[in-house]
């Protein structure tokens, strides 16, 4: 056929960890890249193509001789680099952010180690694809993109190829692969089945070496291969690399269909298997963007020399947790151990920057009065943020009297809402104290707090549930919850007298599951088999360790002028379950803590919100977009929050710290917290996954704790605050009790936003250390306007973002000039 051609892109999938642990992923690494150096010099017309800068930094180490081999086959065109990422991500758990430094971080090895630039993105095996990707390759030049799953079974595309758009109007060329490798020996039989094929397009690829434990090519394909291409000249049959690929695609000029939606959904059960991981990975994604903001503030006034190599490391780690076999949880044992200490790596990294960072910034505060104690907080947003702050100090001295020192938190001369709670400590005497206050914290900056001690004859009762009740009644003149003392659920949740949720909300649902860590059979989990119930006085009290014989499952915890915290005792099984309600005397977030103590096999578990009114939509953030999701109980993956609209304007809104899975329909929305499948349990046709002839450890056993917040009101306006409030309660602002000399002069705000939407999802040093990044995002889908201030550097930049547009701006340091970059920190070239 004229014009035909069939590119053969060889390549040998090789996860870094599945089955097996990291140091064995660099043996075969090494292994199977020595093969392909061997066949690409034996064999002329063959070309061998990878990807995962990870992989190379383990050859570079480890045998730089075989490096130096790969480095001189790549500038004779012999070896091509694939994709140019760090690795292969999951691609909907991490943050938009992330997915642009797994870029940022392979392109800039790939060019300083081999001085190439792919312009076709690869990601073969992960599980599902955000379309928040498109805009990220777009600003990352990438014109295309290449996959394999879901396959066509699964999710339904216009066609396998096919023209992706994002969230902005942005778009890439995309193609799906049925697979990425063929068995050993097989490769000839695998391009024959394609050429067999009647609807085949005219140029298309196929993807072959031996794969998932590497491999790649054989010297004895490589052979059948090459009769085969002399057997069939009018085939056009090549060894090829994808750009040469897309080339001949476009030479076309083909007219291919738009998609304007993910790539989902494949493997449910990742966005939940191992949840550990995913709760210390979004810790880790937090930690390292926040202290990025808050090391620039201090670098920028020259308080501190930027923490580059913590914050490299740190990054490193985070990247490596991301990878498509750890994130989703679908590794052994051992792999999610050392996934573990991977990302605690990491946050001890960003630990030690952010203490620096920290008294660096802490500069030019007053020292304190006689008596009083200093709590200093760091707000990393460019906005103001209205939020409880907690905070831990010392007396200074133990009173071992039966008096009660009692706390106020003042703000100058201004006396905040202070309540004292239960120190993290169990020493029962006054002089650890932990208090909670509510403040509005300035931004990018450092805001100073007093505690003002007051000696009392006693401690202050807490409020007592009514005994015999069987509700309790809260508000607070803009929220009411209705607590059935009988259950420990919520019976309904109302905001301006409108109502939200009904009861039992807050329910805790055990629902059938497999041995299968991936999900892969699955589109939903909807077979209840059971729920947490209010465990007995009894066994409340045995749960809660005290001294009683019996205490109320119900109970009041803390109680001030902040909150009231209300702690209720459930069971299932052999599990157990405290749920904590932290309901605010201001506004109208409701806090919710769940310490769940698991021990059930191939069993999910759900927290449900019956929604009162009638659902119209569901969607959720995810990377640098906002998605639409299933309203019919499938599974979805989201990110920071979920949202579910009623037909009437009603909104509730959920943030969480860790939590991906969640399910919503007429029923209401369902948070996915944990399942407990079987490590790497993979269903083959009718076989057993597990054997049945011993014990087979499960995933996710033993405590675990989760968080969320709460909160409904019409859905224009939570639609437009939830990218925020997420943000604050995701990178936290710093408090600290810290005595301050008084020396110096007190830094000023780097960024400030002068709007109510738009996010800053990263401030950092630019890449070549000259000046400052600043990376805007518009998160509701509407066109604004925004003015950037940084005070610090006596600069004011208006700013025009469309729908969802991620924009970057670089900052000189030496010029005060402004410009506009890509996602790679490049300036356009003038003209």
């Amino acid at each position: 056929m004229a014009g035909s051609s069939l590119h053969l892109i060889c390549n040998a999938h090789l996860d870094p960890v599945w089955q097996w642990e990291w140091e064995e992923g660099a043996a075969e690494a090494i292994a199977t890249f020595r093969c392909a150096a061997d066949l690409c010099e034996e064999f002329d017309e063959f070309v061998f193509c990878h990807n995962e800068a990870i992989l190379y930094e383990w050859v570079e180490e480890y045998e730089p001789a075989l490096f130096a081999r790969i480095q001189r086959l790549v500038a004779a065109g012999r070896w091509q680099i694939l994709g140019g990422w760090f690795l292969q991500p999951d691609c909907n758990m991490p943050c938009g952010e992330s997915f642009v430094r797994q870029a940022l971080c392979g392109r800039r090895y790939f060019a300083a180690k081999f001085g190439v630039r792919p312009t076709t993105a690869v990601n073969f095996d992960p599980f599902g694809h955000t379309r928040g990707l498109v805009q990220i390759l777009a600003k990352c030049g990438y014109d295309s993109y290449v996959f394999c799953r879901p396959s066509p079974g699964q999710c339904a595309l216009p066609a396998e190829r096919f023209r992706w758009v994002g969230y902005d109007g942005s778009t890439v060329l995309a193609q799906r692969c049925g697979s990425y490798n063929s068995p050993l020996g097989q490769a000839r039989q695998k391009v024959e089945h394609h050429l067999a094929q009647p609807a085949a397009p005219a140029i298309d690829l196929v993807l072959w070496g031996v794969g998932n434990h590497g491999g790649g090519p054989s010297r004895e394909d490589l052979q059948a291969l090459r009769e085969l291409i002399a057997s069939r000249p009018e085939a056009a049959i090549r060894h090829s690399t994808l750009e040469q690929f897309w080339a001949a695609v476009r030479a076309g000029q083909p007219r291919l269909p738009r998609h304007e939606g993910d790539i989902n959904p494949f493997a449910v059960g990742c966005y939940t298997s191992q949840v550990r991981l995913k709760q210390k990975h979004r810790l880790l994604e937090n930690e390292l963007y926040a202290l990025e903001k808050m090391a620039c503030a201090a670098w920028v006034q020259g308080r501190l020399e930027y923490p580059a190599a913590e914050l490299a490391a740190a990054q490193h780690d985070l990247l490596t947790s991301q990878f498509h076999d750890i994130l989703p949880g679908s590794s052994v044992q051992p792999v999610e151990e050392t996934s573990l200490r991977l990302l605690d790596h990491g946050l001890e990294e960003v630990s030690r920057a952010k203490a620096r960072a920290f008294f660096a910034l802490a500069a030019g505060q007053p020292a304190a009065n006689p008596g009083e104690i200093p709590i200093l907080v760091y707000n990393p947003h460019p906005f103001v943020v209205r939020t409880t702050v907690e905070c831990e100090f010392q007396l200074a001295d133990q009173n071992w009297t039966e008096t009660f020192t009692d706390v106020t938190v003042c703000q100058g001369r201004r006396r905040l809402p202070t309540q004292v709670e239960q120190e993290l400590g169990n020493i029962p005497l006054d002089w650890r104290k932990r208090v909670a206050f509510q403040a509005d914290l300035q931004p990018s900056q450092i805001n100073r707090f007093d505690c003002r001690l007051q000696r009392l004859p006693q401690r202050p009762a807490r409020q007592a549930l009514p005994a015999g009740a069987t509700h309790h009644e809260f508000a607070n003149g803009d929220l009411a919850v209705r607590l059935n003392l009988a259950t420990g659920l919520l019976d309904g949740l109302a905001v301006g007298g409108v109502e939200y949720l009904r009861g039992p909300a807050a329910q805790a649902l055990v629902l059938a599951d497999s041995e299968d860590s991936w999900g892969m059979r699955e589109r939903r989990y909807d077979q209840v088999v059971g729920q947490f119930e209010l465990l007995s006085p009894a066994v409340s009290a045995r749960l809660a360790g005290v001294q009683a014989a019996a205490l109320p499952a119900v109970r009041v915890v803390e109680d001030g002028p902040v909150r009231l915290v209300v702690e209720a005792a459930l069971g299932y099984g052999r599990s157990a379950l405290i749920l904590r309600y932290l309901l605010p005397r201001r506004g109208t977030e409701v806090g919710l803590e769940a310490r769940v103590q698991w021990a059930e096999q191939d069993r999910l578990l759900k927290l449900a919100f019956p929604l009162a009114g009638e659902l119209a939509r569901y969607c959720g953030q995810v990377a640098y977009g906002v998605g639409e999701l299933p309203t019919n109980g499938d599974e979805a993956v989201a990110q920071r929050w979920v949202a579910a609209v009623a037909a009437d304007g009603r909104a509730v809104t959920v943030i969480n710290d860790g939590v991906y899975g969640s399910d919503c329909s007429a029923a209401g929305l369902r948070l996915t917290l944990l399942r407990s499948p079987a490590y790497t349990g993979h269903p083959i046709g009718e076989r057993s996954i597990v054997p049945q002839d011993r014990f087979t450890a499960r995933i996710d056993q033993g405590e675990r704790l989760f968080r969320c917040w709460l909160n409904a009101g019409p859905a224009a306006q939570r639609l437009a605050r939830i990218d925020r409030e997420a943000a604050v309660r995701n990178e936290t602002p710093v408090a600290l009790s810290f005595h301050p000399s008084g020396a110096g002069e007190a830094p000023l705000p780097l960024v400030v936003l002068r709007d109510g939407v738009t996010q800053l999802s990263a401030l950092k040093r630019s890449e070549d250390g000259q000046a400052l990044i600043v990376r805007l995002f518009e998160p509701t889908g509407r066109a604004r306007s925004t003015t950037l201030e940084l005070p610090a550097l006596g600069l004011t930049q208006p700013v025009r973002l469309g729908r969802f547009e991620v924009k970057t701006l670089r900052v000189d340091l030496a010029t005060r000039s402004v410009v506009e970059t890509n996602l790679l920190e490049e300036v356009a070239p003038s003209g």
